[in-house]
């Protein structure tokens, strides 16, 4: 099984966490681990918003 990865970025206030923690949920129902993090740049008022997620067998 291959892993996949997700790279979602976005502005504070645009539902980046919100997008990202719905796909990590789509991978662990899926089947495969998932594992998830986010970066907060200042996102309360505007900053930047980064989130990877990454499906596979066995994530580390």
């Amino acid at each position: 099984m291959q892993t996949t990865r997700f790279l979602i970025t976005g502005v504070g206030g645009q539902g980046t966490i919100l997008a990202s923690d719905v796909l990590a949920e789509v991978g662990l129902r899926l089947g495969y681990d998932a594992k998830k993090s986010d970066i907060l740049g200042l996102a309360v008022r505007g900053g930047s918003v980064v989130s990877h997620i990454i499906w596979g067998e066995n994530v580390r």
